[in-house]
């Protein structure tokens, strides 16, 4: 059996989801993005020295288009303290007696495949336990109706942890679009969440993606994901859903080999993160949502708020004439990267420097622009404010022109209560 050792394709899942779900704050995309490049390596170094992980790094979220400034054994071999070792007199250790052999790339998929009702596979990759990247299996499953790629992510979260919280809690349908999601609390008081939603958010192509997510108490996360396609991306509809009801996903991710897989990963070995299996992150700051809020002119509703990561929130207004999309995001000390990304913008008599753009959104929703304030204060806090003419960036124009003007826009932008948050 061949093991493919390629990237798992459940580790660009944060990314991806971000890249397709939208189109946010492209004032300048190519300022921005080499912004971000400059952004990110200095926050990678601030996350190894202070050991921050999961969105922190993410300088400017964008829930668009574009990421811009993103069985188990239990003993030694066999379960057994080797015999040869015993007559030679040699110390065990208790620790050495119960660490679990690493599963192989070979094991999981067998087992992935065991727990499948019956059909034909194809296309099996595998890596164990003991692999950079952690336990991850996947095979082309076909039961009579047509290929689809199943597979399974096995991980370690922090125990109660926001990671952990967040990895079965369902995304917001503004940002991640989907058909239903469903959580629910075993009776282990293990976390469970089924999500049916779509391998591209604004559904340009119409490749379905279901994933049933597990978090135990001890922090072992099981993620299941399944396609109607013989594979995640650039393949034919090869079936009008995935293959697994909810519950043979539910079956199948309780299934307690994985955990056994999980405890028998090496201490020490790199295990793929919450973000590369579950959706992305949605927890938003209820500080900045509500400044936003409170931001906007009377003369519209707030129907409807919301986040994704620390700065960052989004408002859907409605002035009567439909829906409009307004976002913001804040980012702290910016000023490194001042020069690529305002180099001609207009500059107030307090060192603020700001920046205008109105143009079209995603290309992939039809009629849809941007209207975009950016702004940057003297001490290098950024914020962004960007608005748009449908309800949501992934769906296509609702109204010729955003709610907000360019003027109002520019207001909140450069309104002083963005200077006190922390």
């Amino acid at each position: 059996m061949s093991v493919d050792q390629h990237s798992d394709p459940f580790e660009e899942r944060l990314s991806s989801a971000l890249h397709d779900t939208g189109n946010a704050f492209e004032a300048d995309r190519g300022a921005l993005t080499d912004g971000g490049r400059v952004r990110g390596r200095r926050m990678r170094v601030r996350r190894r020295a202070a050991v921050l992980g999961g969105a922190a790094g993410i300088a400017l979220v964008g829930v668009g288009g574009v990421l811009l400034l993103p069985g188990g054994g239990s003993g030694g071999e066999d379960g057994r303290t080797s015999a040869a070792s015993a007559a030679s007199g040699a110390e065990v250790t208790a620790d050495a007696q119960d660490t679990p052999a690493p599963v192989s790339g070979e094991e999981l998929i067998r087992t992935l495949k065991g727990l499948l009702p019956d059909g034909e596979f194809s296309g099996e990759q595998g890596r164990g336990a003991d692999s950079v990247g952690g336990p991850f299996a996947q095979v082309v499953y076909d039961d009579g109706k047509g290929p689809a790629v199943v597979g399974v992510s096995l991980s370690l979260v922090g125990p109660g942890s926001p990671q952990a919280h967040e990895a079965t809690r369902c995304p917001d349908k503004i940002l991640i679009p989907h058909d239903s999601c469903d959580t629910s609390t075993l009776t282990d008081g293990s976390k469970f969440m089924v999500l049916k939603g779509y391998e591209y958010p604004d559904r340009r192509v119409d490749t379905r993606r279901w994933i049933a997510v597990l978090v135990t108490p001890q922090g072992q996360q099981i993620s299941v994901s399944e396609w109607n396609s013989a594979a995640e991306k650039d393949a034919p509809i090869s079936r009008p859903a995935p293959p697994l009801s909810a519950s043979q996903l539910e079956e199948i991710a309780t299934a307690p080999q994985w955990r056994a897989a999980i405890g028998a990963v090496p201490e020490g070995a790199e295990t793929p993160s919450a973000e590369s299996s579950a959706p992305p992150p949605h927890a938003d700051d209820p500080a900045l949502r509500e400044m936003f809020a409170e931001l906007v002119p009377d003369r519209v509703e707030v129907v409807s708020k919301g986040g994704q990561g620390s700065g960052y929130a989004y408002l859907v207004l409605d002035d009567g004439k439909g829906k409009s999309f307004v976002q913001v995001n804040v980012q702290p000390d910016m000023s490194d990267v001042a020069h690529q990304l305002y180099g001609s913008a207009e500059t107030l008599d307090d060192g603020t420097m700001v920046a205008t753009r109105q143009g079209p959104g995603d290309e992939r929703s039809a009629g849809v622009v941007m209207w975009t304030v950016d702004t940057m204060r003297a001490d290098g806090r950024r914020v962004v404010v960007s608005a748009f003419n449908t309800g949501a960036q992934h769906e296509d124009a609702t109204r010729d022109t955003p709610a907000l003007s360019m003027k109002e826009l520019r207001a909140i932008a450069l309104s002083p209560r963005w200077d006190d948050l922390n």
